[in-house]
C-alpha cells in the first residue's frame, strides 16, 4: 500500500531527527521517489519544513500533556506528535478531527494499542484545553526563542551582536518561506528575454531587487522549464549573487574559487567574465566537484576547470601570485540560510563556531600568497555571526599587512546595500530581513 502524505512526512522527519539528514536534500529525494499527487507535494513540504522550523515551540506546547516527558518517547512518536500539533496550531485549512484521526491511524500502523491511545489522548487534550501561552515566560530571551523557535543560546548570541529588535526581525524572517530566485545567464540572454521565455512556459517571473541578473519566480515550476534545462537560468539567492559582483572579475583574468561547490558563484564569475579567461574551481570532495562540472556544462561555460583539492593546501599546487582574483566562500555555520535549511539551527552548537572559525582562518592564510599584487580577495559566508565574519577578516588583516580593505567595493554593490547601516569599509553584512533574501557576509580585500 502506498503511504499517504502524513506518513511520508513522518518518515522524512524521522530521518532528519535520527540521522541529522539535511531537510532540503532529503525532501527533494523523497519527492522524486514517492508517487505523491502534485497537490500533496506542497503539503508535504509545508509539513516537513513547518515541523522542523517550529520544533522547540511544538515541544513546549506538548510538554504539559506528555506525562513521562517528550524525551522519553520513541523518536517516531515524538515526530508524529510534533507534526500533528503543528497542523492543529498553525494550519487552519485542516480540520482538527482529521489531524487527530490521521495521527491515531499512523500510530496504530507503527506501534501497539497503548501508543495510539496515548497519541489520541494527548491530541484531544490539546484540542480541548489549548496550548500553553508563551507570553507567560518571564525571561525575554527564552520567550523570544520559544516564540520564533530558535535555540536559546543562538538568540542570546544574536541579541549581543545585533540588539533585540534586529534579532527578533531575523528570527521572524527565518520562519518565512524563501522566495524562489534564479540568476539569468547573461552570456546567453537578457533578463527581459528570459522573462518572455518563462512566460511561454507558463512561469511568471519579475526582476529581482538586488542583483541586475536576478529574477524572482512568482508562480510555475522554473526548474522544469526549457530556460533552466538549456542553461538560461540557474538557482541562486540574490544575496549570494552579490558575491560575484563584489569579486568584479574581468574577461581574460585568472580567477580561483577555492570552496566552490555546488558552483553557483563559480558559474556567476564565469558569466561575468563573458566566458573568457580562466576560472579554477576547487572543493574538498569529488562528488561535490561533479556538481560544479554539471552546472558549468548546463550553462555552456567552458572556462571553468574543476579539481578536488583542500583549499588549505593549494600552495603546494600553485606558484605564489598565480591568480588575479580569489574567492573564499568559506565553510561556515550557515546561520544566514535557516529559512532554506531549518535543521541548521538545531544541528549546530555554540562550540562549533570556534572550530569553523579556525578552518576559515587557515584557508585565508593558505591562499593569501597565491594572489597577485593589486589583486582582489573576496571572503564571503552565508552566516551572520560576527566571529565568523568581521572577526575572521580583522584577524587575517592583522597577520597580513600587505592586504587592505577594498574601498572600491562600494562601487560594485547595489546602492541599497551600500546605504544600509551594515555596510562598512570593504565589507557588508546582510541580515535575512534586510532585503527578504539570505543572510550573507561579503568582504573584499586588496593585496598591495
Amino acid at each position: 500500500m502506498s503511504k499517504n502524505v502524513r506518513e511520508v512526512a513522518v518518515d522524512v522527519l524521522l530521518q532528519i531527527e535520527k540521522n541529522q539528514a539535511y531537510s532540503n536534500l532529503l525532501l527533494n529525494q523523497t519527492i522524486n521517489k514517492s508517487k505523491l499527487d502534485r497537490r500533496d507535494i506542497g503539503l508535504l513540504t509545508e509539513l516537513v519544513y513547518g515541523t522542523i522550523q517550529r520544533r522547540d515551540t511544538l515541544d513546549y506546547f506538548l510538554a504539559p500533556f506528555v506525562k513521562k516527558g517528550i524525551d522519553k518517547l520513541e523518536d517516531w512518536v515524538k515526530v508524529l506528535l510534533r507534526l500533528s500539533v503543528y497542523q492543529l496550531v498553525y494550519l487552519d485549512r485542516i480540520p482538527d478531527r482529521a489531524v487527530v484521526h490521521e495521527a491515531v491511524t499512523i500510530a496504530k500502523k507503527r506501534g501497539h494499542k497503548g501508543i495510539s491511545g496515548m497519541v489520541n489522548g494527548v491530541l484531544r487534550s490539546i484540542g480541548r484545553e489549548g496550548v500553553p501561552d508563551i507570553k507567560n515566560e518571564k525571561d525575554p530571551i527564552k520567550r523570544l526563542a520559544l516564540e520564533t523557535s530558535h535555540p536559546k543560546w543562538l538568540v542570546a548570541r544574536w541579541v549581543k551582536q545585533f540588539g533585540e529588535e534586529d534579532t527578533r526581525l531575523m528570527c521572524e524572517e527565518n520562519l518565512v518561506s524563501p522566495a524562489v530566485t534564479v540568476r539569468v545567464n547573461q552570456t546567453k540572454a537578457t533578463r527581459e528575454e528570459v522573462i518572455s521565455m518563462l512566460e511561454a512556459d507558463g512561469i511568471a517571473a519579475v526582476k529581482g531587487e538586488l542583483s541586475e541578473d536576478a529574477l524572482i519566480i512568482k508562480s510555475g515550476q522554473v526548474f522544469e522549464s526549457k530556460a533552466f534545462k538549456q542553461g538560461y537560468v540557474t538557482a541562486q539567492d540574490e544575496s549570494s549573487m552579490l558575491v560575484g559582483r563584489a569579486l568584479g572579475a574581468n574577461s581574460g583574468e585568472r580567477v580561483a574559487d577555492v570552496c566552490a561547490a555546488p558552483g553557483g558563484k563559480t558559474t556567476h564569475i564565469a558569466e561575468q567574465m563573458n566566458n573568457e579567461g580562466s576560472v579554477l574551481a576547487f572543493d574538498l570532495h569529488d562528488h561535490k566537484v561533479k556538481l560544479i562540472r554539471g552546472q558549468a556544462a548546463r550553462l555552456d561555460l567552458s572556462i571553468i576547470d574543476t579539481q578536488a583539492a583542500d583549499a588549505r593546501k593549494l600552495a603546494e599546487k600553485f606558484e605564489p601570485e598565480s591568480f588575479d582574483r580569489i574567492l573564499v566562500d568559506a565553510p561556515c555555520s550557515g546561520f544566514g540560510v535557516i529559512k532554506r535549511k531549518p535543521d541548521i539551527k538545531w544541528a549546530k552548537k555554540e562550540a562549533d563556531i570556534k572550530a569553523i572559525q579556525s578552518i576559515q582562518q587557515a584557508i585565508l592564510n593558505a591562499v593569501a600568497p597565491l594572489l597577485k599584487k593589486g589583486g582582489t580577495l573576496v571572503y564571503s559566508t552565508c552566516t551572520v555571526d560576527k566571529d565568523e565574519n568581521e572577526e575572521t577578516v580583522e584577524a587575517f588583516l592583522a597577520e597580513h599587512p600587505s592586504f587592505v580593505k577594498d574601498e572600491d567595493l562600494k562601487n560594485r554593490l547595489p546602492k541599497q546595500v551600500i546605504d544600509s547601516k551594515r555596510f562598512k569599509s570593504g565589507m557588508v553584512t546582510i541580515l535575512p530581513q534586510d532585503f527578504n533574501s539570505d543572510g550573507f557576509f561579503i568582504s573584499s580585500l586588496v593585496k598591495q
